[in-house]
């Protein structure tokens, strides 16, 4: 799993900016019927892209740069994090930065505040989620860039502890509402896989390979432990190349986590529930729940869920090499592998890319926005189309609906209540 231990030599402190304010709160129905902060005046900023930073050291690496600049602008918003209470914005507002501080929790919480904020009209923006990650040697590598048309919430499942599991189980984690890890789920959230354009991931990912990405030394040297010559295997042949640009997904986790067999474990569930099509390559700690508030934000109108972009940077692999302890892989990552530099220089280098990609091509290719050929959206089907993943496209039948989701499992589980003849489910929040 994704490692940070940089963090440990951030100092909090305030930030003197040049310009800051704050706004009453305006509903979303006020918002798109005409209400005066939506009608284009100065105080509205309406962004071609937003950039979305999980922590200080990848939102930095957008600061100071000489294309432009991020904090001409800075609007106080509302339930934004303490940490990071203000948006970022060059002064024509055509780029912004948002900070969600880490986790699913906070990610979610930071967005759900962006897209009510009456300081925003997000309906045309694109969204470039830009961070680093764990990575899966199997099909990548550290400081290699990726982007990714899945977020799979790989870690919303039943857990037994390793040293309990059946014998006949490949791994402690089971699906919920099913019985065995490689069943489908029954009890269903919403929330285990969101699928994002793949005309657009497919484009920026182009824009992306022209740029050169930074490596080290450190980081070679580890690298090549996946090398088959040394590794004794050729499914790392991935993990034993430089750095590139690489279309695979993404598996969402608030655990960080180190082994073969979670690796492993996570990588089964992710083709699992994508019915075959996900290809996990990086972890992270909040995409899933950046993208939930998106949906939502999405639904009610107020943003454009086609524009929005999942790019990963390889920080650390997510499975030690053959004879390395996953102990040592996850407490010295930094030390030993050497990416975090370069993983966190490697948003800005492919992500400028990816920036002036659009903005060059914003009248011709992205205006209108990049036509969908693939169903986008969650697994209940939010947004309208039918999933191509999940329990409906499993069985045959339409996706399963919002009134009966989640109900298996629980039932399965015996937690029900009698009303009259009729067994009810007794629903846990």
């Amino acid at each position: 799993m994704l490692f940070r231990t940089a963090l440990a030599h951030v100092v909090a402190g305030a930030l003197t900016l040049p310009i800051a304010f704050a706004a009453p709160y305006i509903s979303p129905s006020d918002r798109r019927n005409g209400h005066p902060w939506n009608q284009g005046t100065s105080d509205v900023v309406k962004p071609k892209i937003v950039i979305i930073s999980m922590f200080s050291y990848e939102a930095d690496v957008w600061h100071g740069i000489p294309e432009f600049d991020l904090l001409e602008k800075n609007v106080t918003v509302t339930g934004f994090s303490p940490q990071y209470p203000e948006a970022h914005c060059t002064a024509n507002g055509e780029i912004c930065q948002v900070v969600t501080a880490m986790g699913e929790i906070n990610a979610a919480a930071t967005i759900a505040a962006l897209v009510l904020s009456p300081f925003f009209d997000l309906q045309s923006a694109y969204f470039l989620i830009g961070g680093i990650a764990g990575v899966n040697p199997e099909v990548a590598t550290l400081c290699s860039v990726t982007f990714a048309r899945y977020a799979v919430q790989v870690a919303l499942q039943y857990e037994i502890d390793a040293r309990e599991i059946p014998a006949n189980f490949s791994n402690g984690y089971v699906p919920l509402g099913s019985m065995s890890p490689e069943q489908y789920p029954l009890s269903i959230y919403g929330t285990e896989v969101f699928e994002l354009n793949a005309n657009l991931q497919h484009q920026v990912a182009l824009f992306a390979q022209q740029a050169t990405l930074q490596d080290s030394a450190t980081t070679m040297a580890f690298r090549s432990n996946f090398h088959s010559d040394i590794a004794g295997t050729t499914i790392y042949e991935a993990g034993s190349s430089a750095p590139s640009v690489v279309e695979c997904d993404s598996a969402t986790s608030d655990t960080w986590f180190s082994g073969t067999l979670l690796s492993e474990a996570f990588g089964n569930y992710t083709r699992l529930v994508t019915n075959g099509t996900g290809n996990y390559c990086t972890t992270s700690q909040e995409d899933n729940g950046t993208l939930e508030a998106l949906i939502r934000g999405a639904k009610a109108g107020l943003l454009d869920f086609a524009r929005i972009i999942v790019m990963r940077t390889g920080a650390d692999f997510d499975r030690p090499y053959p004879g390395l302890d996953p102990t040592v892989n996850l407490f010295y990552a930094e030390t030993l592998q050497g990416a975090f530099g370069p993983s966190i220089a490697n948003i800005y280098l492919a992500g400028i890319k990816v920036v002036e990609g659009i903005l060059n091509n914003w009248t011709g290719m992205f205006e209108s926005g990049v036509a969908v050929t693939n169903y986008i959206g969650d697994i209940l089907g939010t947004l309208g189309g039918t999933p191509d993943f999940g329990p409906g496209s499993t069985t045959g039948e339409t996706p399963m609906s919002t009134s009966t989701a989640g109900v298996k499992g629980r039932m399965r589980r015996g937690i029900v209540e009698k009303e009259g003849n009729a067994l009810l489910p007794r629903m846990r929040v």
